[in-house]
């Protein structure tokens, strides 16, 4: 079983709120911070704990213990300095784990300058995955895990009656990691290697960009 983490989201907005609910349903204890009353609102009854409080001021985040947290999410609205401020602030009180929401490309600079483990940028994320389903109808969920690497969902087709050994993907250096029947919710992870794909299998890869997208699976 996987460990509960508590987790503070610092900016309770259109990426914050969506993002503390998901956390919970994960069953993580998340702790809400925003200057808006009426989010907070929205909040309430959802979020184990949730607080009016500016968390541009250091002290309040001391006296609300962000430093006991495993991580923190700083989802601050279009205010840079703001982000950039509260993420400065995090990291004095020893804060150890980070994501952040980037506003504009210089703002991601500045953050990974800084050190910040995750920066998110939701919008250009989305139009980066809408625009590799678009040019890839075959392609499910990408995901982009630094270096060029990414983890992908292939729908099988073309596929069909082939084994993974038949394939040779390891010599492309790309990895079947799970396998997901149709209709079935979970995945079944390291799938054998002489075991006919069928058709509408969902197989998770990870490998090389250009590499992955050049399957036609």
């Amino acid at each position: 079983m996987k460990k509960k983490q508590e987790i503070g989201i610092i900016g309770l907005g259109k990426f914050g709120l969506p993002l503390a609910k998901a956390l919970v349903e994960k069953g993580h204890s998340v702790v809400g911070v925003d200057v808006g009353e009426s989010r907070i609102r929205q909040a309430q009854g959802v979020l184990d704990q949730v607080y009016v409080a500016d968390a541009k001021d250091s002290m309040v985040l001391h006296q609300l213990r962000f430093q006991d947290l495993d991580m923190v999410v700083v989802s601050v609205g279009s205010s840079m300095e703001a982000s950039i401020l509260i993420v400065f602030n995090l990291l004095e009180m020893g804060v150890k784990r980070l994501a952040v929401k980037a506003i504009t490309p210089e703002h991601k600079k500045i953050l990974a300058r800084l050190g910040v483990e995750t920066i998110v940028q939701p919008e250009q994320d989305a139009a980066l995955t809408l625009a590799h389903r678009i040019s890839n109808p075959g392609l499910l969920d990408l995901l982009q895990l630094g270096g060029g690497v990414v983890l992908q969902e292939l729908e099988v087709d073309k596929w069909e009656g082939k084994t993974l050994m038949d394939l040779h993907l390891t010599g492309m250096g790309i990895m079947v990691v799970a396998i997901r029947k149709p209709g079935e919710e979970e995945y079944s992870f390291v799938p054998p290697a002489d075991q006919p794909l069928r058709r509408g299998e969902t197989l998770a890869v990870i490998g090389r960009e250009k590499d992955v997208l050049s399957l036609q699976p």
